[in-house]
């Protein structure tokens, strides 16, 4: 599976307005699958570093034993809603799946970690697929990007 890197390389302009998107503000969420299969989200921070799209675990938290036993994951960058009125001015949501890849202990202040000062984990992204969902330039229809390293991207509107 591709890293950011990979991606990047791919598809340059999708890659840059994914990254504007997760940029738009610090706390997004991430899903993961607790031992009994049910979903559990998690506020995090991640960051692009080196070719890597990486993000840190606290000690000893749900979220890393998850990523531990079960790799896949599901980030969603900040939330902005479109305002009424300006819909066309809406950026829309970004969307990164994949299968998250323990890089060592880290500091989480270091690592996009989500508790300042403490010690985690680090793990690095290999991306399944990337999803931008925005607006067309009329507001009137919901257009759908999405890219996965076999079939490349793909755009498709809905009504």
């Amino acid at each position: 599976m591709p890293s950011w890197k990979a991606f990047e390389e791919a598809e340059p302009d999708f890659a840059q307005r994914v990254r504007s998107l997760l940029d738009a503000g610090r706390h997004k969420t991430i899903a993961t699958l607790r031992a009994d299969g049910a979903p559990r989200i998690s506020g995090i921070e991640c960051e692009v570093a080196d070719g890597e799209l990486r993000f840190g675990s606290m000690s000893g938290s749900r979220k890393g034993a998850d990523l531990r036993r079960d790799p896949r994951f599901a980030l969603h960058g900040p939330t902005i809603h479109p305002e009424e009125g300006g819909e066309k001015d809406w950026p829309g949501e970004a969307r990164i799946a994949g299968r998250a890849v323990p890089a060592g202990a880290v500091r989480t202040d270091d690592a996009g970690g989500d508790q300042a000062g403490s010690d985690g984990e680090l793990f690095v992204a290999d991306i399944t697929e990337v999803v931008i969902t925005r607006l067309d330039p009329e507001a009137t229809r919901l257009v759908v990007e999405s890219w996965t390293p076999t079939r490349g991207l793909r755009v498709v509107e809905r009504d």
